[in-house]
This record gives C-alpha cells, sequence and structure tokens, in this order.
C-alpha cells in the first residue's frame, strides 16, 4: 500500500500497521520515515557483534534485548496502543520492564537504545531520534558509526535531558549504566 502523498496528514501506529510489509517505516511526531533499502554490510556486522555482546551478557538476567526489524511504540500519557504518532524500530533496544513487552514490540521506552548509523541516517540519528528518546525518557542513547568507528554516549540527567558522556574509540571501554560490569570496547565492534 502506497503511503498518502498529501504533506498534512499525521500517521498513527494504526496506519502503519496496515502499511506494506516489504518496506521498512518509522513515524516520528506523525511523519513517516521510509527506512528502507536494508542497511549495508558493515551496519549490520556492528550491529550484530553489539547484538551478541548485550544477548551473552544478559543471559539469566531480567532484561531482554532486541534488534531491528523491533517497533517501539513511543507514547503520550493519554494515548491509546493504535493512536501513538511515535513508532520507530531502533538497530538495538534493551527493556528490563516485561510489562512493556508485547507481542508486535514494546509500548514505552525503552532502558537502552543503540542506533548504527548509515550514510544516509545521520542527521535522523543525532537530531531526531536523540530528542525523541529524550523527549520519551530512554536513559540511555548510543549512536555508533562505522564510518568514524566511534561511539557517541547519551546519558539522562535529572531534569530529563540528554548530556553527551563522551566519544569512544578504538580501546576505550564503555560500559552502560544500568550494566556498568558489561564491557564495550569499540576496536572490538569495529573490526568484525
Amino acid at each position: 500500500m502506497a503511503i498518502p502523498k498529501t504533506k498534512y496528514d499525521r500517521f498513527t501506529y494504526a496506519d502503519y500497521l496496515c502499511w506494506d510489509d516489504e518496506k521498512r517505516w518509522e513515524i516520528v511526531d506523525g511523519s513517516a520515515y521510509d527506512m528502507t533499502p536494508a542497511p549495508g554490510t558493515k551496519h549490520q556486522q556492528v550491529s550484530g557483534a553489539l547484538f551478541a555482546n548485550i544477548y551473552n551478557y544478559l543471559k539469566g538476567k531480567h532484561c531482554q534485548v532486541f534488534s531491528a526489524p523491533f517497533d517501539v511504540c513511543l507514547f503520550e500519557n493519554s494515548e491509546e496502543d493504535e493512536d501513538t504518532y511515535n513508532v520507530v524500530q531502533p538497530d538495538i533496544s534493551v527493556i528490563c520492564d516485561p510489562g512493556k513487552i508485547r507481542e508486535k514490540g514494546v509500548k514505552g521506552a525503552p532502558d537502552w537504545i543503540i542506533e548504527v548509523v548509515s550514510p544516509t541516517s545521520v542527521k535522523y540519528d543525532f537530531g531526531t531520534k536523540l530528542l525523541l528518546y529524550q523527549k520519551y525518557g530512554v536513559m540511555e542513547y548510543w549512536i555508533v558509526d562505522p564510518e568514524s568507528r566511534t561511539i557517541n554516549v547519551y546519558r539522562i540527567d535529572q531534569s530529563g535531558k540528554y548530556l553527551p558522556e563522551g566519544v569512544y574509540k578504538d580501546n576505550d571501554e564503555i560500559s552502560a549504566s544500568i550494566f556498568p560490569d558489561l564491557k564495550i570496547i569499540p576496536g572490538e565492534i569495529f573490526t568484525i
């Protein structure tokens, strides 16, 4: 199914559920973003390496990790499920509240999101998504750039704003704030 052509429409999760499964879409503040074509090989290698590290670390723990495509619906307090204007598919999502996990994805903010940027998604990941994840209270947001071989880490402060924690590369050691004993070394992720 084609997306309606008027630029004034605001799309919801109910609209999204009716769209063609051949394409990947995200909706941010009611605007539809076409996420096709699929990410490139390097993107998938880096995303896969990060996912494997986190998945292995979380075995036997109460948090769960999911990889794209996996719907994350971000809601205003009064919105019904299908009325949300925000549906994204982060490369990696970690959820520690099992009550948020549904058959078709997650309802509510994950605790930790990782996006692996592609050349066409840099502005989207560093701008639109950073503001979206901050607005909905994602505690930690990592932006991974395979081209520059860096990982930008943002953590939410007490006022609900993201503070840049740092830019990590090579043999730096990074831990998510909720998992201080999980060590990620960028040089190992980017050499996959």
